[in-house]
C-alpha cells in the first residue's frame, strides 16, 4: 500500500490567505494549476518549510512534519525543491553542484543512482561545463538532477520551464516525462501550463484566491464545465488511446478509443496523450462527409453549462468510456436545441489535436 501525503494549511497573510486541506497521492505527478496570485508557490514554500504557515498538518509517507507540536526544519524534510530559476552554485561546475547535492544527501548516494539521474536529465555530456556557459534548458535539467541527488522521498517544482522559451520548454518535456518513469517518487508540480499538465500530470488540483477548488485525476478535473473561468481559452479534456494504423501517405496515424477514432499526426509507440480544447470543438447535427475536418465522432451530449457573461456554453459529451468539450455560443445552443442525452456529432480538426 501507498502513503499518501496529507497537507493541511490555514495562513492569514498580509497580500493573501491560504486554507486548504488536500490528500494526495503518493507516487506520480500531481499539478497544481491557478492563476497568479493563486496561493500556488505559497502552498510549495509552506510544505517545504520554507514559510512557516499560521497552523498547518504535514504528513508525509506516514511521518508527520509539522503539526501543533512539531516543526521540522526545511533541511530535515527528505524533498527535493526545483525553482523557477536554476539557482546553480556560479562557482562550482555542473559535476561540483552535483556532488554539493549528493553530501547533504537523506541517504547514500550511489554510482548507479548517480548514473540514473545524469542520463534521465541527458547532461553526461555536461558534467566537467562551467554552469556560466549552460543554456537556459541545460542550466535547468542540471537543477532538476541536483534535486533529485539529495535523495528526497518527494519533488517539489515550482513553474521549472517557466523562464524558457517554447523551443526550450519542447526540448525539455521529454526529461521530465522520463524522470517521471525513472524517479519513482512522487512529484508535486506547480505550473499555469495546460500543455505541461496534458504531458505530465496524473492528477491536478486548481487553486483560485487561497482554496484548492477542485481536485483529482486530469481527466476528471479538466472535464468539469463549472470552471470556465479559471481555464478560460485553455479549456480542454486530455484522452489517453491506443495508437493504430498508418497512413504514411499523409503522415497520419489514427488514435483508437471505446467511443471510436481520432486522427493525428504521425506518432511514434503503442499509446500517446491527446489535449482536445473545448474551442477547437464543433457539433453538428449530422455527420457531413464533404468537410476538410477528419474527425467526426457520434457523440451524446452529457451536460451543458450556460456561462452568459461570456454569451458562449460548455458542452460535455460523451463517446463510450471518455468525455470531450466543445466550447460554443448560445446561439449555436440555440439553433441545435441542444439538450441532455441528445445524440450529435463532435467535429474535430487534426492539426488542431495536441499530441
Amino acid at each position: 500500500m501507498v502513503e499518501n501525503i496529507h497537507v493541511k494549511i490555514g495562513h492569514i497573510g498580509i497580500n493573501h490567505d491560504l486554507h486548504v486541506d488536500l490528500n494526495i497521492k503518493g507516487h506520480g505527478v500531481t499539478a497544481i494549476f491557478g492563476p497568479s496570485g493563486s496561493g500556488k508557490t505559497s502552498f510549495l514554500s509552506m510544505f517545504a518549510g520554507i514559510t512557516r504557515p499560521n497552523t498547518a498538518q504535514i504528513k508525509v509517507m506516514g511521518v508527520e512534519w509539522q503539526n501543533d507540536t512539531e516543526f521540522y526544519a526545511p533541511h530535515k524534510r527528505p524533498l527535493g525543491y526545483v525553482f523557477q530559476e536554476a539557482s546553480l552554485f556560479p562557482h562550482l561546475n555542473v559535476m561540483g553542484n552535483l556532488q554539493y547535492a549528493a553530501k547533504r544527501a537523506h541517504s547514500p548516494v550511489d554510482q548507479y543512482f548517480f548514473d540514473q539521474i545524469v542520463d534521465a536529465m541527458g547532461i553526461r555530456d555536461l558534467l566537467k561545463a562551467d554552469v556560466g556557459y549552460l543554456s537556459g534548458g541545460e542550466r535547468q535539467r542540471v537543477a532538476i538532477a541536483r534535486a533529485m541527488m539529495v535523495r528526497p522521498k518527494i519533488l517539489l517544482m515550482d513553474e521549472p520551464l517557466s523562464a524558457l522559451d517554447q523551443k526550450r520548454k519542447s526540448e525539455i518535456l521529454p526529461y521530465l516525462e522520463r524522470l517521471k518513469v525513472t524517479a519513482k517518487l512522487p512529484i508535486i508540480y506547480v505550473t499555469h501550463s495546460m500543455d505541461e499538465i496534458a504531458r505530465l500530470a496524473d492528477d491536478m488540483i486548481v487553486f483560485e484566491d487561497g482554496h484548492a477548488i477542485a481536485h483529482g485525476s486530469v481527466s476528471q478535473v479538466l472535464s468539469r464545465i463549472d470552471l470556465p473561468n479559471v481555464f478560460g481559452d485553455d479549456a480542454s479534456v486530455v484522452l489517453e488511446g491506443a495508437l493504430g494504423e498508418a497512413d504514411p501517405k499523409w503522415d497520419l496515424r489514427v488514435v483508437n478509443f471505446a467511443g471510436g477514432q481520432i486522427w493525428v499526426s504521425f506518432q511514434d509507440g503503442e499509446r500517446v496523450r491527446l489535449r482536445i480544447r473545448a474551442r477547437d470543438v464543433s457539433l453538428s447535427l449530422t455527420a457531413h462527409d464533404d468537410s476538410s475536418i477528419l474527425n467526426i465522432l457520434p457523440v451524446i451530449v452529457e451536460d451543458i453549462a450556460v456561462h452568459k457573461e461570456g454569451c458562449f456554453a460548455m458542452v460535455r459529451c460523451r463517446f463510450g468510456d471518455d468525455v470531450i468539450l466543445s466550447r460554443i455560443t448560445l446561439r449555436s445552443v440555440e439553433k441545435l436545441k441542444l439538450r441532455k442525452k441528445q445524440k450529435v456529432f463532435a467535429q474535430i480538426k487534426s492539426v488542431a489535436i495536441l499530441a
